[in-house]
């Protein structure tokens, strides 16, 4: 990989991969430097990465690096950060939805809330996910269906709550 594909991905990716991570973990300065450690990885391996798995691999070193900083975090929980979520928001009609969703996504278990933030924020394929992720194609799929059955019984059940 040269110099200028490499300044090519930190333009195409590093949005996508800071949305990912901040949306995991709630706290921007954090997200931001795990994106930071997962661009100097790939300048480091740059040698090694082919261009057309940058992407891949820039999510994966990012979703590892977020792992890791959740088990540091440990006694810290993800939902301390929802306020901030929270006041991003719009208060229109559909307010109560979004802090209603957000909810329970913070609630999922980290692979839960990653398989659901790459499929239905991201976009990825189930291929790509499980690159990132380290699981197969199937694993991906079966997980995403339960964790869509778990947040679907978490709205119900804050619904009924906020009701």
């Amino acid at each position: 990989m040269t110099a200028q594909e490499f300044n090519n991905c930190v333009d195409q990716y590093s949005d996508g991969v800071y949305r990912f991570i901040v949306k995991n973990i709630g706290h921007e300065a954090d997200a931001q430097d795990i994106v930071q450690i997962a661009f100097e990885k790939l300048w480091i391996n740059r040698e090694k990465v082919e261009i057309e798995k940058a992407k891949s691999y820039l999510f994966t070193v990012a979703y590892h690096q977020m792992i890791d900083q959740i088990r540091k975090d440990k006694n810290k929980s993800t939902t301390d950060n929802f306020g901030e979520v929270k006041s991003q928001v719009q208060h229109d009609h559909n307010a109560e939805l979004k802090q209603i969703l957000l909810r329970a996504i913070n609630e999922l278990n980290p692979t839960q809330k990653s398989l659901v933030l790459l499929k239905d924020y991201e976009g990825y394929s189930y291929q790509e996910i499980g690159e990132i992720m380290n699981l197969s194609e199937s694993q991906v799929k079966v997980y995403l269906h339960r964790a869509r059955l778990i947040l679907k019984g978490k709205l119900i059940h804050l619904e009924k709550m906020s009701a």
